[in-house]
């Protein structure tokens, strides 16, 4: 059997969600970075806030591809990028005009199309998001973000934001652009994330959680991950949470393979 080759041309840029930051020794992407790199991958983290705005995290990680650029000695970066991070690294590509030091763009379960769920959520009372983000956003300070902004974050969530900036970030020429999206097959799939599964189940229909296969749908669509026997993939899955393989009735799922096999993709394509 061939060996699998992730050493690809340009490096892997890891671009994680909202709510947790790359913290060195507990790693977001929990057994991933290792595995890339055990197969040739020049892996890095794009270390940007976990609660600041799309437009704050982009231009965070504007500084970081530069400063990876100027490490490597290459002229582009592939970025890999989960949940909100996939917004901010197409923001990245167009608003910013950073596409000509992008390489491609994989989405893992990206709200590209907004969450009906949080349409919803976002007629409460402002004064409840007004309090719940002083308490985030001190949180968040303490860990180290430099502009968290729970409230105006939580509002790039609705779908009427997502279609104005879908509007404003066309994918940009030249960038190779892949989603994937995670479903769960009911809450017992991951007790984490069953309560947000059920309540966005009502409004949207099939999720991982977070995000539904519909709104994770982008350019160059490759799958849905449903793990196997019937388990389902959660948003926390999707990014190695439990820093094992999934496992039903003796059959084995386990995303660093995803990994590995999409980054091999790009060593195929000459990226």
């Amino acid at each position: 059997m061939k060996e699998l080759d992730c050493e690809t041309r340009y490096p892997i840029l890891l671009v994680h969600g909202t709510g947790f930051r790359d913290v060195k020794g507990i790693s977001y992407w929990g057994r991933i970075p290792k595995a890339l790199e055990a197969h040739g991958a020049a892996v890095f983290f794009g270390g940007q806030d976990s609660w600041a705005t799309v437009e704050k995290n982009a231009d965070a990680l504007k500084h970081r591809v530069s400063e990876i650029l100027e490490q490597t000695g290459c002229e582009k970066v592939n970025i890999i990028a989960h949940s909100k991070g996939g917004l901010e690294a197409r923001y990245l590509a167009s608003s910013l005009g950073m596409g000509q030091s992008i390489a491609s763009i994989t989405m893992i379960s990206t709200p590209n199309r907004g969450s009906k769920t949080m349409d919803v959520l976002a007629r409460m009372p402002k004064v409840l998001f007004r309090m719940a983000g002083l308490f985030v956003n001190g949180w968040c300070r303490l860990i180290g973000d430099k502009h968290p902004d729970f409230c105006t974050a939580c509002f790039q969530f609705t779908t009427k934001w997502a279609q104005a900036f879908n509007e404003s970030n066309p994918d940009a020429e030249g960038v190779v652009y892949r989603s994937y999206a995670g479903a769960m097959r009911s809450w017992r799939s991951d007790l984490w994330m069953g309560w947000p599964n059920i309540v966005i189940g009502l409004f949207e229909g099939e999720n991982d959680g977070m995000v539904t296969p519909e709104s994770a749908r982008w350019t160059g669509f490759q799958e849905v991950w449903r793990g196997v026997g019937g388990r389902g993939v959660s948003h926390m899955d999707e990014v190695d949470f439990r820093r094992r393989p999934l496992k039903r009735g003796g059959a084995v799922f386990d995303i660093v393979d995803c990994y590995v096999k999409m980054v091999c993709e790009l060593k195929t394509q000459g990226l």
